[in-house]
């Protein structure tokens, strides 16, 4: 200050003050570009199928909350997630890389490198106001690696429900969201992560039956399960947690409509991977990885429309950093969906999206020695290529070992489909060998006539050429993205599984067996929160 008013006494005051002038005239069309930036709202449940919201044509369940997201913005018919477990998929997302890229952090249980750029990090390092409510990045232990900061930046999670159901997460979201809305910075753009634990099990038996009114007789049950009254109850409670979330993304719709910020808000409706179900989660058919999907921009966003592009979830994070006017880190394999956002146009918009990506290598510990099971994927409008690599191994971890979740068959959550299946094996044999057999090295699968992915046709003469055209491809896309898999190098079997770490306070979804409840939805105590 004082060199300053020294300069000013002298002669050249006016240059001075010109270049005063101009430093505040470009603070001011700073902090404009700030306030121009938009908003990110994040949502993403938590063992999600694509086929389960109301606008997909499911004529059970209800999902205003998203229908209205989609009505009001995109629906994308064939997005999937990067792996169809927890922990990977979400460094996927966050990330925006193929999860053989990841390291440790592209598995359940892992940690995260610390030089792994995370979307997040980069949006707080540049003036976004950041945080997260419910499931972060977990389970794992994200700092074990060195990592210096919460992949989320910020944990909202201190408000709870009054009244809940045994198996709904006891957080209140919408209050938590509420709290991080008012810890803004004036005029700070901001990105929020809505991670709701919901459809993840455990469920209250019944639940959706006696509390939602859903009748059994509507539900739809897939091909390689046993259509009866336990896995339609099974099928209902699962519908009713999806409902629980939905209603809370309304009252997060809600907030941002009062706080005058909706249509400045990218709002991002999505899951991690699919419904916690034999030959679903932790499998690359598409009940573990075609996931629900919906897009809205306020006029930034031509309404309405329904896109059949194959996309990623790896392609949200160069989605999120271009709109933020930031630089995409060369790391990133996946590609901005803005183009396809500001299109016009329905059905397919870009013809190159013609193929996904999918992979997995370990959810839980349910092998000897940790053993993975390592599968790549490449999905096609018309068809699904699985390569196993070690198909001497359970895919679901076998019936003799205990896994970490304390089960056999580990790699499938427990319920009442898996026991009804298990006990029931010798009069079920398909549906058992369909959802806990072992699998060959490949499979192929035409998932327009066998939407269920039962009959493989990888030893099929007929569909040989197709077959190597989809294998050279995948091999192709495995070399030029580095997967250690395709040099044949095994890295994940030196990983550590932070068991000990547990789910921590980032996963505390179910009151104990005592404090049940009676199940309640949400009030409507907003506008757009009804059923």
């Amino acid at each position: 200050m004082k060199l300053l008013m020294s300069r000013m006494l002298h002669s050249d005051f006016k240059n001075v003050l010109v270049i005063l002038v101009i430093n505040i005239f470009a603070l001011g069309l700073s902090h404009a570009a700030d306030k121009d930036k938009p908003n990110i709202l994040l949502v993403l449940s938590d063992d999600q199928s694509w086929l389960h919201t109301s606008i997909s044509g499911n004529k059970v369940i209800k999902t205003p909350a998203f229908d209205r997201v989609a009505k009001e913005g995109v629906l994308f018919n064939n997005a999937f997630a990067a792996c169809p477990s927890c922990t990977p998929s979400r460094t996927a997302i966050l990330s925006g890389q193929d999860i053989w890229r990841t390291e440790e952090a592209g598995l359940l249980m892992g940690a995260i490198p610390k030089e792994l750029p995370l979307f997040t990090h980069i949006l707080s390092d540049n003036g976004f106001h950041v945080g997260y409510t419910g499931k972060g990045w977990a389970p794992g232990n994200w700092s074990y690696l060195g990592l210096e900061k919460e992949p989320l930046i910020k944990e909202y999670n201190q408000r709870l429900e009054k009244e809940i159901a045994y198996g709904i997460d006891k957080r209140d979201y919408t209050e938590n969201f509420k709290d991080f809305l008012i810890d803004r910075p004036k005029d700070a753009p901001f990105f929020f992560w809505f991670g709701s634990t919901e459809p993840h099990r455990e469920y209250q038996f019944g639940v959706g039956e006696k509390e939602a009114g859903l009748n059994s007789e509507d539900i739809e049950v897939p091909p390689f399960w046993p259509d009866n009254e336990i896995v339609r109850q099974d099928i209902m409670d699962y519908y009713y947690e999806i409902m629980w979330y939905d209603s809370h993304l309304a009252g997060m719709i809600y907030e941002l409509e009062q706080a005058g910020e909706l249509d400045n808000t990218i709002i991002i409706v999505t899951s991690d991977n699919g419904m916690p179900f034999p030959r679903a989660k932790v499998n690359l058919y598409d009940w573990g990885t075609h996931m629900p999907l919906a897009i809205r921009w306020g006029n930034k966003v031509k309404a309405g429309r329904q896109v059949d592009d194959l996309v990623s979830l790896i392609d949200l994070a160069p989605t999120i950093l271009e709109a933020a006017g930031l630089d995409i880190p060369n790391e990133i394999t996946g590609k901005s969906l803005l183009p396809i956002l500001k299109s016009n146009r329905n059905g397919i918009v870009d013809a190159s999206r013609d193929k996904i990506f999918t992979a997995l290598e370990r959810h839980t510990y349910c092998r000897p020695e940790g053993d993975t099971y390592p599968c790549r994927a490449i999905r096609t409008h018309e068809y699904l290529y699985i390569r196993n690599f070690e198909a001497d191994r359970w895919a679901t971890g076998g019936p003799d070992f205990i896994s970490s979740n304390k089960t056999s068959h580990g790699d499938v959550d427990a319920c009442p489909t898996k026991a009804f299946i298990i006990d029931n094996e010798e009069m079920l044999q398909k549906y058992f060998d369909w959802n806990f057999g072992k699998r060959p090295a490949e499979e192929l699968y035409d998932v327009k006539n066998d939407p269920g992915q039962i009959y493989n046709l990888a030893d099929n003469p007929d569909y040989f050429e197709i077959k190597g055209g989809l294998a050279e491809q995948l091999i192709s896309y495995l070399k030029e993205t580095g997967d250690p898999r395709i040099e044949g190098k095994d890295p994940w079997k030196d990983y550590i599984y932070h068991q000990e770490n547990g789910f921590g306070s980032t996963y505390n979804k179910s009151l104990p067996m005592h404090r049940r409840t009676r199940a309640k939805l949400r009030p409507s105590d907003h506008p757009d929160n009804r059923f």
